[in-house]
C-alpha cells in the first residue's frame, strides 16, 4: 500500500500501539513513551551513582578500574559517573597511596567521598547529643542540663555577635532589630525571617522555619527556654517564644515587642504560660 502522491519507496509507519493515528493522542502517546524511557535511564543512572558512593565508603578511595571491576561495568562509564558525582560535590579526586613507591608511570586517579557526600549516608548526631544530655541529667541534675542550654545559647549569641555590634544595630528601631537578628540566626541555619504582628507599630515576630536541634529539644525544653532569653537579651524587648518545632509546630515562632521597656520575659515551653501583652493568635503564624 502506497500514499497518495507519495514516492514509492516512502515507507508507510505504524502507529505505536494503544496510539490513535492521526488524533492528538499520538503526539501525547509518544511524549508518554520519551519521559517514561528518560526516567528510566535516569533511575538507573541514580542506582549506579548510589552503588558507586557506596562503594567509596565502605572501602576508602577506589580508583576507577577498582570500582569498573566491582560493579562489573566498562571503565569509561564508570568515569562518566564519576565525573558527575565530582561535579556534584559529593566525589573529590585524591591522590591513592602507591603500593609500589618506585613503579613507573602517573598513579590512576582514585576517588574519595567529601564531607557532603558523608552527610548524604546519615549520622547518629541526635542520638549522640540526646545520649549525652541525658547522663548529664542523670549525674548532675536538672540544674546541670539548664546550665549547658544557657551555656549553648550564649555561644549562639557570641557567634552572631559580630553581626549586632555595629552603630546600624545600636540606632536601628524594634522591627529593624528584630531583622538583622534574624538575618544573623539565617547565617547560622535557622532560616529565620521577620513578619508583622498585631496593629501597625505593636511588635514583630521572628520565625524560624528550621531548628538544627529540634529532635533534641522536643526531649529537652530548656534549649529552647534559654535561646529565647538569649534573644530577648540581645533585641532589649520583651519577648516571648508562641510556638517551636521541637514542641510539635511547624516553625519557631518569638513574638519581639515593641513597647519600650527595660524588662525582657519570657514564656516557658514546659508550662506554656502566656504572661505577655499583647500576642496575635498563635495559629495565625504557624
Amino acid at each position: 500500500m502506497k500514499l497518495a502522491g507519495a514516492p514509492a519507496s516512502t515507507p508507510v509507519l505504524a502507529p505505536a500501539a494503544g496510539v490513535d493515528a492521526g488524533g492528538p493522542g499520538a503526539i501525547t502517546g509518544a511524549r508518554d513513551v520519551v519521559r517514561d524511557e528518560a526516567m528510566t535511564a535516569g533511575s538507573a543512572e541514580g542506582r549506579t551513582r548510589d552503588a558507586v558512593t557506596r562503594l567509596v565508603q565502605e572501602s576508602g578511595p577506589l580508583t576507577a578500574a577498582a570500582l569498573a571491576g566491582r560493579l562489573g561495568l566498562s571503565s569509561a562509564a564508570v568515569r562518566r559517573h564519576l565525573d558527575a558525582l565530582v561535579a556534584d560535590g559529593i566525589l573529590v579526586e585524591v591522590r591513592p597511596r602507591s603500593s609500589n613507591p618506585r613503579g613507573r608511570g602517573r598513579p590512576a586517579r582514585a576517588y574519595a567521598l567529601t564531607d557532603a557526600g558523608r552527610a548524604g549516608f546519615g549520622h547518629a548526631y541526635d542520638d549522640l547529643a540526646s545520649t549525652a544530655l541525658r547522663y548529664l541529667r542523670d549525674t548532675g541534675g536538672e540544674a546541670a542540663v539548664a546550665a549547658f542550654a544557657e551555656h549553648r545559647a550564649s555561644t549562639l549569641i557570641a557567634r552572631i555577635g559580630s553581626q549586632l555590634t555595629t552603630p546600624e544595630f545600636a540606632g536601628a528601631g524594634p522591627r529593624d532589630k528584630a531583622g538583622l537578628v534574624a538575618a544573623a540566626l539565617t547565617a547560622e541555619g535557622y532560616a529565620a525571617k521577620v513578619t508583622p504582628a498585631g496593629n501597625a507599630g505593636q511588635g514583630s515576630q521572628i520565625c524560624q522555619h528550621h531548628c538544627p536541634v529540634a529532635h533534641v529539644a522536643a526531649e529537652f525544653p530548656q534549649l529552647c527556654e534559654a535561646e529565647t532569653r538569649a534573644l530577648a537579651s540581645v533585641l532589649g524587648a520583651n519577648v516571648q517564644r508562641l510556638a517551636t518545632i521541637a514542641h510539635g509546630d511547624g516553625v519557631c515562632t518569638t513574638h519581639v515587642s515593641h513597647a519600650s521597656t527595660s524588662t525582657t520575659t519570657t514564656r516557658s515551653m514546659t508550662t506554656r504560660s502566656t504572661t505577655t501583652e499583647a500576642v496575635p493568635d498563635r495559629e495565625a503564624h504557624r
